[in-house]
């Protein structure tokens, strides 16, 4: 394969991980960590059962030629746990100085150790890239399969926004937008967020507005589907079609789901901090001239 074709690969590919810390939360771990291949949880850790659970059962094949990838990786976020504690130490003695630039003292520190910023820069452009392209291989029939979406339009009420809703299709990056006579139409339309279904696909829906348009002007509109590797997808907003929950023949709407989706990250490796602290008095909080711990270092997956 050409290095221009690999780039290629990679540029429709990523590969994220999400560490997130927490302080005096009882029904939550302290540390998380979820490792995800476009979009699609492959391994998961927290600080309570303090070892790496797979998620996909190409995993075992990724284990099975590496027996001692579990232990690396439950060792490196062990680390990455003690680290994450201390870190929020620091951030809690910093956000108690409402004067202070609580991030200067970290971005000053990274940028003085010019050794740990090669280390990463390394990781980021050849560690990583190399665990994408190795679970690329492991998940293929997973990771590069592409399954049709299945398009459906839906009206909650007289008065509600009509519902292109589109599910069930792989991979995530899918386009739907609404035409009038031929032309992608901008206003009148709210676009929703891709998310994903239970089963390892993806739905997202595009509401189009009707409350200034007669039905007789309705046939001049349709719904449009554009995903990687298929043709165009479109469906008229014919009324006949349209599955609504009102009138004498009652049809279930499908649900569709409206909650916050996973924040894409457009670099390859993503740290999530929660800092949930209570501040207290002035006899907890450290003088403005007092140096913190240094920062422990988080990005240690030792994946190699």
């Amino acid at each position: 394969m050409s290095t221009l074709n690999l780039l290629l690969i990679l540029m429709l590919h990523s590969l994220h991980y999400f560490y997130t810390a927490s302080s005096g939360l009882s029904t939550f771990p302290e540390f998380v960590s979820v490792g995800m291949v476009d979009g699609v949880q492959f391994e998961y850790y927290d600080s309570n059962i303090q070892r790496t659970v797979l998620k996909q059962d190409w995993m075992d094949q990724v284990t099975s030629d590496d027996p001692y990838y579990l232990e690396r990786t439950t060792g490196s976020l062990l680390v990455a746990q003690q680290s994450s504690k201390v870190n929020l130490g620091n951030a809690k003695k910093r956000f108690n100085h409402r004067r202070v630039r609580q991030a200067v003292p970290t971005k000053q520190r990274w940028d003085q150790d010019r050794a740990d910023l090669q280390k990463k820069k390394n990781y980021i452009t050849k560690e990583c890239v190399d665990w994408l392209k190795k679970f690329l291989g492991y998940g293929k029939s997973t990771l590069q399969r592409t399954e049709r979406p299945r398009l459906s339009l839906l009206r909650r009420s007289p008065s509600s926004p009509v519902v292109c809703h589109a599910t069930g299709f792989y991979p995530d990056r899918v386009v739907v937008f609404w035409r009038r006579d031929g032309q992608e139409l901008h206003e009148q339309v709210d676009s929703g967020e891709v998310l994903p279904n239970h089963d390892g696909t993806f739905q997202v829906s595009g509401d189009l507005n009707l409350k200034a348009v007669p039905q007789e002007d309705w046939g001049r509109y349709e719904c449009v589907v554009q995903l990687k590797g298929i043709e165009d997808i479109s469906t008229p907003l014919d009324p006949a079609l349209i599955r609504t929950n009102w009138g004498d023949k009652v049809d279930i709407l499908v649900f569709i789901l409206r909650s916050v989706a996973c924040v894409a990250v457009a670099a390859a490796t993503a740290f999530v901090g929660v800092f949930a602290y209570q501040k207290r008095d002035g006899s907890d909080t450290s003088s403005e001239g007092q140096s913190p711990a240094p920062e422990a270092q988080p990005l240690n997956t030792g994946r190699s």
